[in-house]
This record gives structure tokens, C-alpha cells and sequence, in this order.
């Protein structure tokens, strides 16, 4: 039980700490010398980025918070391994659970780096990562889901909205009904799923207000040079 409780403590921390790591202030920063924050939008995420950089810096930014995300449930996942810290029940063998442990601190680190003032992005594409490792069948799903919404409503906001609503569902349905994984775990893994969720939509509710409004901005290939 020890080891569970430190595990998950380490995962959480790590998980933290690299989505604090946030790819499009680094990069805008680093290369432009602007803070993506004051720009466009002012949301530190991949579609304000290739509105006021273009194309380039948002391969940056897509390429940096995916690989943050898949590098946090790994790590999580190889310390866990390391560490012989499955769950506690109810055999103490499963580790799945890490990833989830590690996703959703990934996320509040992107939303809230440690490293920028807490003013970060809405955790979209970090928590899209993170299910490219737990779960790529939930990836597939809600990619598809995103892409359908995107390409009828050209509401990059409303895509992820819609996509994250479904996480928690898609889960629960796979691990009862394709992977039959026990009721225990599946109710664990949706809980945890759900809190992931919960947190891309809590930071959208800027965009939730707009898109009632009818003043969201749809998507568009082409970049607005800041």
C-alpha cells in the first residue's frame, strides 16, 4: 500500500511538472520573442499559435505537447513498474491506473505551468496524448469525433468541447463491453477519465460563452501574422 500511495504521488508530481512545460509560450518566446499570452486570442495553445505565427510554430507546438503528455504517463508508468506499485485491489498487479494519474496532472500543469505565472493553454492536446498511450482506441474515437464536429462547424473549440464530453463514455463502453475489464477498475478508470474531462471544459467556458453568443471564431488554415 505504501508503495501505491508513493507511486502515485511521483506520477502526479513528475506528471505536474512537465505539463508545466508549456510548448507554445516556450516556443513563442524562444523563437519570436513574444509571449503567445499577450497575442491574438491570448490562449497558450496550438490554433492561437497558428493564428499568429502560422503553420511552423504550431508543428512546434502540436510536437511539444503531444510528446509531453505521452512522456508523462511512460515515465509514470516505467516508476511504477520499477517500483511494483500496482493498485491495491484487487490484486495489486494492475498499473493501469498511472496513466490516468498522470494525465490529469499533466493537464493542470499545462493549464496552470508552475513555470509561467499559472497562466497556461486549455490542456486539449495534452489530454488527447495522454489517451495515445493509455488508450488508443479512446484516441481514435475521439479524434474522430473532434475532425466530424470540426468539419461541420468550424468551431475548433466546440470540436473539443464536444470530444472531451465523450472521453468518460467512450471509456466506460470499451472496458465494459471490449476489453471486459472488472466493474472495479472500469468505474476507476471513468472517475478518473471524467476529472480530465472536466478540467479541458472548465477551460473553455470562456469559449462556451462565445459560441452562445455567436462571436467565437471559426477555424481557418490560414494564419493571421501577429
Amino acid at each position: 500500500m505504501g508503495h501505491f500511495i508513493l507511486a502515485t504521488f511521483l506520477a502526479a508530481l513528475l506528471a505536474y511538472l512537465l505539463g508545466s512545460c508549456n510548448s507554445a509560450i516556450l516556443f513563442s518566446k524562444l523563437i519570436k520573442g513574444q509571449d503567445i499570452r499577450e497575442l491574438g486570442s491570448h490562449n497558450a495553445g496550438l490554433t492561437n499559435t497558428l493564428r499568429c505565427f502560422g503553420k511552423g510554430m504550431a508543428g512546434l507546438v502540436l510536437a511539444g505537447d503531444l510528446l509531453k503528455g505521452v512522456a508523462a504517463v511512460l515515465l509514470a508508468r516505467l516508476m511504477c513498474s520499477l517500483m511494483g506499485a500496482g493498485l491495491p485491489f484487487p490484486s495489486g498487479a494492475d498499473t493501469t491506473y498511472i496513466g490516468y494519474i498522470a494525465g490529469i496532472f499533466a493537464i493542470l500543469g499545462h493549464v496552470r505551468p508552475l513555470y509561467y505565472g499559472f497562466r497556461g493553454g486549455k490542456g486539449v492536446l495534452v489530454g488527447v496524448s495522454i489517451f495515445l498511450v493509455v488508450d488508443p482506441v479512446v484516441f481514435a474515437v475521439l479524434i474522430g469525433i473532434f475532425s466530424l464536429v470540426l468539419w461541420r462547424s468550424k468551431y475548433v473549440s466546440l470540436g473539443s468541447i464536444i470530444a472531451t464530453s465523450f472521453c468518460p463514455v467512450v471509456t466506460c463502453l470499451l472496458h465494459l463491453f471490449v476489453y471486459h475489464t472488472s466493474v472495479i477498475h472500469t468505474v476507476l478508470y471513468v472517475v478518473l477519465s471524467a476529472i480530465m474531462s472536466a478540467q479541458v471544459i472548465f477551460m473553455h467556458r470562456s469559449n462556451i460563452e462565445r459560441l452562445r453568443n455567436g462571436t467565437e471564431n471559426r477555424f481557418s488554415f490560414r494564419s493571421k501574422k501577429a
